[in-house]
C-alpha cells in the first residue's frame, strides 16, 4: 500500500498557465504556457500523529495521551538511572562520543525540557469537539538530533491499549516547474506541423449527454473534492452543498484555480460542462494559497467525509510513500464506509514503476491518462506496483484510463481553460462515477466501491497494442459501464480476469519470455474484487485444473492469497513452475484455477447466499530449457529504494528528483535493458532471495547493478565458490563518497529538517567486501563525462572508478571530470580514471569471469541520456564465451596501482533500519541478522480436465452477470441504444467547437426552420439564372470579348479531335 505523503512526490497535473501566474492570481488564466505541478513532502520536526484504536472525544483522547506520556516518562527515568550508573550503556544518547551530551541526558530534568503536549484543534475546524481517532502531538524532540529517544517515545506510547500507532506529521508543499512541451493541438510528423481539432466538451466525447437525455444528471450524489477550494459565486456551479476549510488560513475560497478546475470537470453546468451537473458538491480546502498541507489536515477532512456519508471522493494528488500508515489506514476506512475513492495514478511517465498512492491501492480506482487519439499520454505513470519487491512481483495498475490531455474545465473566476495530466483524468472518472451512481442509486447496497470498480473494469474498452501496466483494464466506456451496473448481480471478480503469457502486447513483460524447466517461479499477481460486501474470505484452497489436451499437466501451480478480503478487495499471487517432464517440450500449456469467495454481511446470513465462484484461465508458452550461458540472473534482493529510507538517485545532477523510488527492477526503470537482453537471445530471471538460496550451476552470469543492500557473509562465501565452478559475474557500481553524501543532503525550508542519504548511488563498501577475494575494489571518486569506445558513444554520469584490480586483468581508463570535487566547491579537475575491468578467475579451467564497471546511468531509464546497451552486450559476450570484444581490447590501458585505503561506511547512518541483512551498524562495524530461510512452494493438487480451451481468453473477461437484471432493464438498454444512435447522428452535423449546455442544446446557434432553407435555395438558383442570362445575351462590352475569346480557344482544342 502506497500513500500520498512522501519526501518527494511526483507530479500529478500539467497546467497551462500564464507567464505572470505567480504575481497575478486574480486574473483569468489563459492557455499559453505549460508547467508541471510538483509536490515536496517531508516530516515536520517535533510533530507526531497519535492514532487511536477508536473514535473518542477530545477529553478522552487527551487523557489517554497523558497516561501514555506518564508511562513513557517512567521509561525515560529508568534509562536515566542506567546512564547515571554506567554511561556506557546509555541507550538514549544523542552523541555517545560527547561527554557533555551524556551529562545532559543523564540529568533528571531532561524529560521536563523535552515534554510533549497535544495540539488542540482550531475552533474553526469542523472536527473540533467531535469524536476523532487521532491527535497531533508536539514534542521538543527532533529525529535528526536523537533517533533513539524518538524510537523509545514511539514504542512507549504505542504500548498504551488505546493507542494504535505513533508516526511523523508530514508537510506537503506544491510548486510549479516549467516544462518543455509542444503546443496542444499540434503534432509534428516528418518536419511538418499538423493542426488537430481538439474537442471542447469532454462530456460529449464520453456520451454523458446520452444519460442526461434519460434524466440521469448526478442528482442525489454527494461528491467530495479535496483540493484548493471553490468560490461560492462561480457561475458554473449550481449545487455547492458545503465548503469546509481544513488549513490554517481563514478562507474557503480558491486562490489558485486547481480546485475550481477539478470541480468543474465533475459538476459544471455551463460552458465547459461537467459530468454530473446536479451532484451535490462538498468542497474540502486542504491546501493553502502557498500550496502547503499537512497529514493531520487530510486525516481530519477524511473523518469529516465519513461522517457526512460522502458517496464519491476525488483525490488528484499522490506519491510513492507507502509507509505513512495513518494515511493508508484512513484510505481503507474511507472505502470501507462506502466512499468510492478515485485518484490520479501519477505524471511520472513514460518511465515504468512510477505509480502513485493512494491510486495504487487495491480498493481505490487508480486512473491513468490518454489523449484524444486514444494513445497513452506520455506523462501518465506506468506500473507495476513496487512495494511488493524484492521477494514478490508488482500488481496490475492503473485500473483504467481516460482522457487527460488538453481537457477543458472551469477557470478560477469565469470561463474555461485546458489542462493536462492524470489529475485531469481523475476528475473525469470521478464525474463519470457520480453520473453512473445517480442512475443506479435506487439499487441500494448493490452499488458500492467494489461493484463500481468491477463495472468500470469489466466494461472498459481495451486499447490495441498497449500493455496492461499502461492501460489497466482499458479506456473508460461510460454507456457500457451503465449497462453493466443496471444488470449487475453481486459477485467477486479478478483483475486481470485471466493470465495469458502468449498475448502480446497486453501481457508485457510475461509474453516476452517463455517458461522452461528449472527456471525460478513466474509470479503473476491478481487483485480480487468483492462486490458482495466490504469483507470476505477465500473458502478452502483454490483448485488447479490442468487441461489434459492442452498439456496443462506440464505445470505446477502454487498460490498465496490474503487471509481477509478487506475493504472490497484482496490479492492472489500465482506461482507457475514447469515440471521436469517438459524440459524438452515446446508448446502451449493451459488450465484454470477455481476459487470461491464467501462474503456474508452479518453472522445471521446464510453463507451459501453470499458466495461467488470464480475461474482464472491460465495459458503459458513452454520452451526447452536454454543452455547455461544464455541464462542470466538479475539480483533484485540487494536493491533498496525509497521508501522508507533516503536512497539518492544515481545521477547527482537530477536535483529535482533526488530519490531512488522505482524499484531498480528489470520491468520498471531497467525496462530498456531487459528488452535489449531479450532481443540478444538471453533469458533473464529475477532473484528475490539471498544468493545462498539459488542453484547457480544453472546460470551463466549473475548481474548486480548498483545494490544498496549489504551481503550476508554466507553469500560472499557461496558466490566465491560458485564463480570457481563456472558462474560469471557482472558488477556495476555507482557513486559513493561520504563527504559528498553529507553535501547532497537537502534542507527543507518548510520543516527546517535535513535529509541525509543512508548510502550513495550504490553501497560501495559492501561491493568491495564481495569482490575483495579477487583483489577488486571500487573507490570513492565521483566522476562524469562523455566517452567513446570504438564507434559507440555514451555518458558516464556520477559514477565511480576502480582502485584495485588484478594486474593480469584488462583495464579501460577514460578521461573524466571529478564531479565530487566540483560539488564540494572545487574546480572539478579532469584526469584518466580506470572505470572498467575484465578478469578471468583462475581457480581451475572452468572458473568464471568477472566484469566491473563504475556507472549504471546509461542502463537506467530513469535519467538516461545516451543508452549503453551495447556495452552490456560486450560484457555478456565476455562472460558467456570468454571472448574479449574488440571495442574493449583496443581501448585497454596499463594496470593500476592498488590503493591501500578503501571507502568506509558512514558513521551513525540508519541503513540497519531498512536493511534485510543488518541488525545494527556503526560505521564499518556491523552485525547481521540470521540468514533467512529459503522459500519453498507448496504446489496445488491437480484436478485434470479433459476439455478444450477457448481460443481467446480475452472474451472470457466479462462478469458473470444476471442478464435478466431488474425489472425494466431491457427497456433501459433499448433506450440507451436509441439515444446513442440519435446522439451519433447529431455529432455528424455538430462541430466540436459548438458549446453545448448540459441538456444537450447548442448555445452557438438555434435550430433552423426547414422553410428558411428552402427559401434560401430558391434565391440562390434565381441569382445564378440571372447571371447566366446576362453573360449569354450581351453582345457588346468586355463580356462579349471574353465570350468570343473563350469560344475560339474551345474550337481550336476540339477541331483536331473532330477531324
Amino acid at each position: 500500500m502506497i500513500t500520498l505523503l512522501s519526501i518527494k512526490v511526483s507530479c500529478l497535473i500539467i497546467f497551462l498557465l500564464p507567464l505572470n501566474f505567480a504575481c497575478n492570481t486574480d486574473n483569468d488564466i489563459f492557455e499559453n504556457e505549460k508547467v508541471m505541478l510538483k509536490y515536496n513532502v517531508t516530516n515536520v520536526p517535533g510533530h507526531y500523529i497519535v492514532h487511536f484504536n477508536g473514535r473518542y472525544l477530545e477529553d478522552e483522547r487527551v487523557k489517554y495521551v497523558n497516561a501514555a506520556l506518564l508511562q513513557a516518562n517512567a521509561w525515560f527515568k529508568s534509562q536515566i538511572l542506567k546512564c547515571e550508573h554506567d554511561s556506557s550503556i546509555c541507550t538514549i544518547s544523542r552523541n555517545p562520543g560527547k561527554k557533555d551530551e551524556h551529562a545532559a541526558l543523564c540529568s533528571t530534568t531532561w524529560w521536563h525540557h523535552h515534554g510533549c503536549h497535544v495540539v488542540p484543534r482550531d475552533a474553526d475546524n469542523p472536527m473540533a469537539g467531535l469524536p476523532s481517532d487521532f491527535d497531533l502531538l508536539s514534542c521538543d524532540i527532533r529525529d535528526d538530533e536523537n533517533a533513539e529517544v524518538l524510537a523509545g517515545l514511539f514504542g512507549q506510547l504505542s504500548q498504551h491499549p488505546m493507542i494504535k500507532s505513533v508516526t511523523h506529521e508530514k508537510s506537503v508543499t506544491r510548486f510549479l516547474l516549467q516544462v518543455p512541451d509542444q503546443e496542444d493541438g499540434e503534432e509534428n510528423i516528418g518536419g511538418r506541423k499538423l493542426l488537430r481539432t481538439l474537442p471542447r466538451q469532454i462530456t460529449s466525447i464520453m456520451n454523458a449527454d446520452v444519460l442526461w437525455e434519460m434524466g440521469i444528471t448526478g442528482a442525489g450524489i454527494k461528491v467530495a473534492v479535496f483540493d484548493t477550494g471553490l468560490s461560492k459565486k462561480h457561475p458554473h456551479f449550481r449545487r455547492i452543498k458545503e465548503r469546509t476549510n481544513w488549513t490554517n488560513e481563514k478562507t474557503v475560497e480558491d486562490g489558485l484555480g486547481h480546485g475550481t478546475f477539478v470541480a468543474g470537470v465533475i459538476a459544471s453546468s455551463r460552458e465547459c460542462l461537467g459530468f454530473a451537473p446536479d451532484a451535490d458538491l462538498h468542497i474540502y480546502r486542504v491546501f493553502t494559497n502557498n500550496q502547503v498541507s499537512y497529514t493531520s489536515w487530510f486525516l481530519d477532512a477524511f473523518n469529516y467525509a465519513i461522517m457526512k456519508k460522502i458517496h464519491v471522493l476525488n483525490l488528484s494528488i499522490g506519491g510513492p510513500d507507502f509507509m505513512d500508515q495513518p494515511f493508508v489506514d484512513k484510505v481503507w476506512e474511507l472505502t470501507a464506509n462506502n466512499i468510492i475513492m478515485v485518484s490520479a495514478i501519477g505524471n511520472d511517465g513514460p518511465l515504468y514503476g512510477t505509480l502513485n498512492n493512494p491510486a495504487d491501492q487495491m480498493d481505490v480506482i487508480g486512473v491513468g491518462g490518454i489523449n484524444f487519439e486514444d494513445q497513452i499520454a506520455k506523462f501518465s505513470s506506468r506500473g507495476m506496483t513496487t512495494w511488493e519487491l524484492p521477494a514478490g512481483y508488482g500488481r496490475l495498475k492503473p485500473d483504467i484510463v481516460t482522457y487527460g490531455s488538453s481537457v477543458r474545465g472551469s477557470n478560477l473566476k469565469r470561463g474555461c481553460r485546458s489542462l493536462s495530466g492524470t489529475s485531469v483524468a481523475s476528475p473525469v472518472v470521478a464525474g463519470a462515477v457520480s453520473l453512473l451512481y445517480s442512475g443506479v442509486f435506487h439499487r441500494g447496497s448493490v452499488i458500492n466501491p467494489g461493484s463500481m470498480k468491477q463495472a468500470l473494469l469489466a466494461s472498459a474498452r481495451r486499447l490495441p497494442g498497449v500493455g496492461m501496466f499502461e492501460q489497466g483494464a482499458g479506456k473508460l466506456d461510460l454507456l457500457k459501464a451503465y449497462q453493466t451496473l443496471t444488470t449487475y448481480t453481486p459477485q467477486a471478480s479478478l483483475s486481470p480476469p485471466y493470465l495469458d503469457t502468449t498475448e502480446c502486447q497486453y501481457f508485457w513483460p510475461y509474453c516476452t519470455q517463455p517458461l522452461y524447466y528449472s527456471a525460478l517461479p513466474t509470479i503473476l499477481n491478481v487483485t480480487i474484487l468483492n462486490g458482495m460486501g466490504v469483507t470476505g474470505k477465500l473458502v478452502g484452497v483454490p483448485t488447479w485444473h490442468p487441461y489434459t489436451p492442452h498439456h496443462g499437466d506440464y505445470l505446477n501451480v502454487s498460490v498465496s492469497y490474503s487471509g481477509e478480503i478487506w475493504p472490497w478487495s484482496g490479492w492472489l499471487a500465482v506461482h507457475i513452475v514447469v515440471r521436469q517432464e517438459a524440459q524438452q517440450f515446446e508448446g502451449i500449456a493451459q488450465g484454470h484455477l477455481s476459487l470461491t469467495i464467501e462474503s456474508p454481511r452479518s453472522p445471521e446470513d446464510d453463507p451459501a447466499e453470499f458466495t461467488s465462484s470464480i475461474t482464472l484461465p491460465i495459458r503459458v508458452k513452454i520452451i526447452p530449457t536454454p543452455p547455461r550461458h544464455r541464462r542470466l540472473l538479475w539480483d533484485q534482493y540487494h536493491n533498496l529504494r525509497y521508501p522508507p529510507g533516503y536512497f539518492p538517485r544515481d545521477n547527482l545532477k537530477m536535483k529535482n528528483d533526488p530519490l531512488d523510488w522505482n524499484g531498480d527492477h528489470l520491468h520498471t526503470n531497467f525496462r530498456g535493458l531487459y528488452q535489449n537482453l531479450r532481443s540478444e537471445g538471453f533469458y533473464v530471471e529475477v532473484m528475490g532471495e539471498p544468493i545462498t538460496c539459488l542453484n547457480m550451476s544453472r546460470y551463466g552470469t549473475l548481474i548486480l547493478i548498483d545494490p544498496e543492500e549489504e551481503f550476508f557473509p554466507e553469500e560472499i562465501t557461496k558466490l566465491k565458490r560458485d564463480i570457481e565452478d563456472g558462474l560469471s559475474l557482472v558488477v556495476i557500481g555507482d557513486w559513493y563518497n561520504t563527504t559528498v553524501m553529507k553535501k547532497v543532503r537537502f534542507f527543507d525550508e518548510n520543516t527546517r529538517l535535513w535529509w541525509v542519504p543512508d548510502t550513495g548511488g550504490a553501497n560501495i563498501p559492501a561491493l568491495n567486501d564481495l569482490l575483495g577475494g579477487w583483489g577488486i575494489a571500487f573507490g570513492d571518486s565521483v566522476l562524469e563525462g562523455d566517452f567513446s569506445l570504438g564507434n559507440h558513444d555514451t555518458v558516464f554520469s556520477s559514477g565511480t572508478s576502480l582502485v584495485r584490480f588484478p594486474p593480469d586483468g584488462i583495464i579501460v581508463s577514460i578521461d573524466l571530470m571529478d564531479q565530487g570535487d566540483q560539488i564540494l566547491g572545487g574546480t572539478g579537475p579532469r584526469d584518466q580514471y580506470p572505470i572498467l575491468g575484465l578478469y578471468q578467475t583462475k581457480a581451475h579451467g572452468r572458473s568464471g569471469r568477472i566484469v566491473a564497471y563504475g556507472d549504471s546511468n546509461c542502463l537506467d531509464n530513469a535519467h538516461q541520456t545516451k543508452p549503453c546497451y551495447w556495452l552490456m552486450n560486450a560484457f555478456l559476450e565476455y562472460t558467456s564465451t570468454g571472448h574479449i570484444p574488440k571495442i574493449i581490447r583496443s581501448s585497454a590501458s596499463s594496470p593500476i596501482k592498488p590503493k591501500e585505503i578503501l571507502p568506509r561506511r558512514v558513521d551513525k547512518n540508519k541503513l540497519h533500519r531498512y536493511s534485510k541483512v543488518l541488525d545494527s551498524n556503526i560505521g564499518n562495524v556491523y552485525s547481521t541478522v540470521a540468514l533467512p530461510s529459503c522459500s519453498k512452494l507448496t504446489f496445488l493438487v491437480a484436478d485434470p480436465l479433459n476439455t478444450t480451451a477457448s481460443s481467446s481468453l480475452y472474451k472470457l473477461q466479462r462478469l458473470v452477470q444476471d442478464l435478466g437484471g431488474p425489472a425494466g432493464s431491457s427497456n433501459t438498454l433499448q433506450e440507451i441504444r436509441t439515444l446513442a444512435k440519435v446522439k451519433d447522428n447529431m455529432a455528424v452535423a455538430a462541430s466540436y467547437d459548438d458549446e453545448m449546455d448540459w441538456l444537450g442544446a447548442f448555445d452557438s446557434k438555434e435550430d433552423t426552420d426547414p422553410r428558411l432553407w428552402s427559401f434560401f435555395v430558391l434565391v440562390c438558383i434565381l441569382v445564378l439564372l440571372i447571371i447566366l442570362y446576362r453573360f449569354c445575351s450581351w453582345t457588346h462590352g468586355y463580356r462579349y470579348f471574353w465570350r468570343t475569346k473563350i469560344g475560339h480557344k474551345v474550337y481550336a482544342y476540339m477541331e483536331p479531335q473532330i477531324t
